[in-house]
């Protein structure tokens, strides 16, 4: 019989209505990060942030910090949810270790960053391995590509929380942009980056979109035809019609499909298009779509 070395206790389900326990339902999450190596592959990665003698496994933290994020929770103080059942989560860390934890990894974040990056990597890499024909990159081609999205979104602050901002909807909080893979109409959008930013940030800034599409790029399993062909497509709305971020989709050989304002010159240049020239629109299943045929 082999020994579990999950730092999370085994939970059998039974049909007798005793031993009920709360958030059993979270032991799915549990589950896959474990099946997926994601739980494994954060203990790696966040091994040198762990002092000699410790007791919790910075990974573990991370990953109990999220699990209490998926269950309800806004802040770091909401983890005693999970440390109130012991017998789902096993040993969660006290508040001063995780205040620690996070003070530790904020010190250097990028190289924090970094490193739960790769965990997240490695697991989705297994996900999609997985996930065999039914992966979002299974079969790929110019075709084909795998989408990448690219938005923003606002998020409001109630308090005035560290960069939070009036934003240009007139709120007060944080405009993150955020890439999600999107899995077509049989599923949803599987995030894959997000670059936290300030409530004022501007919604055409180059360098932030360049930033969330290398980041993005990089949580896909590791396959050369990415980075030479065109099995990428880059969707971005109006906010993405930049010189510099189309330069860099370019360069990096990426399709791409980008919303942006026409001006003058270019609705006069458009109108010397010959009508041959002009092909109908087409939605991601090869469809012309309505109300955009020649």
């Amino acid at each position: 019989m082999s020994k579990s070395t999950s730092p999370y206790p085994r939970v059998s389900a039974s049909a007798t209505g005793t031993g009920v326990v709360s958030q059993a339902g979270t032991v799915l999450l549990l589950r896959t990060a474990e099946k997926t190596g994601l739980a494994a592959a954060l203990t790696t990665e966040l091994a040198p942030y762990r002092k000699p003698l410790a007791r919790h496994d910075p990974g573990k933290i991370v990953l109990d910090l999220a699990t209490a994020l998926a269950i309800g929770g806004d802040c770091l103080a909401d983890i005693a949810q999970l440390r109130a059942h012991p017998e789902i989560f096993g040993a969660v860390a006290s508040d001063p270790t995780v205040s620690r934890l996070i003070s530790v990894l904020a010190t250097d974040a990028d190289t924090a960053l970094a490193a739960i990056g790769r965990a997240r990597a490695t697991a989705r890499s297994h996900a999609w391995a997985a996930a065999g024909t039914s992966a979002p990159d299974h079969a790929i081609d110019e075709a084909h590509p795998l989408v990448l999205d690219i938005d923003a979104t606002l998020v409001t602050a109630h308090s005035e929380k560290e960069q939070a901002a009036p934003t240009f909807k007139r709120g007060f909080g944080f405009h993150p942009l955020c890439a999600f893979v999107d899995h077509g109409t049989g599923g949803t959008g599987e995030p894959v980056a997000m670059l936290l930013r300030p409530g004022n940030s501007g919604s055409n800034t180059a360098a932030d979109h360049i930033t969330v599409v290398q980041d993005a790029l990089a949580q896909l399993p590791v396959d050369p035809a990415y980075r030479v062909g065109k099995k990428v497509l880059v969707r971005i709305d109006g906010a993405g019609g930049t010189h510099g971020l189309i330069e860099y989709l370019t360069k990096r050989r990426l399709s791409y499909s980008v919303g942006f304002g026409l001006t003058e010159t270019m609705v006069a240049a458009l109108e010397l298009v010959p009508d041959q020239a002009w092909t109908p629109a087409y939605d991601s299943d090869g469809q012309v779509r309505d109300g955009l045929r020649p």
